[in-house]
């Protein structure tokens, strides 16, 4: 498998192995991979969460375009 990567990613993995952290580039995307999929079972897991919080809740009388204007209002 052939992989490219941006100079900046290249430099990290440059710092990665000189530092010792790792034996090898193949070692780096492992690891970033490992993370990468903890990271995303995470954030779904989260949002599922979420989702959830939003069915079991109450049902708001509001309108939509109330809870647009509302939000536009806080942001400004």
């Amino acid at each position: 498998m052939n992989v490219s990567f941006t100079k900046n990613k290249s430099n990290i993995l440059r710092v990665r192995l000189s530092r010792g952290d790792f034996q090898s580039a193949s070692e780096v995307v492992r690891d970033a991979l490992r993370l990468h999929q903890i990271y995303r079972a995470r954030v779904i897991e989260e949002l599922r969460e979420e989702i959830m919080k939003g069915w079991d809740g109450s049902t708001s009388k509001r309108k939509v375009s109330d809870i647009v204007q509302a939000k536009k209002q806080s942001s400004s």
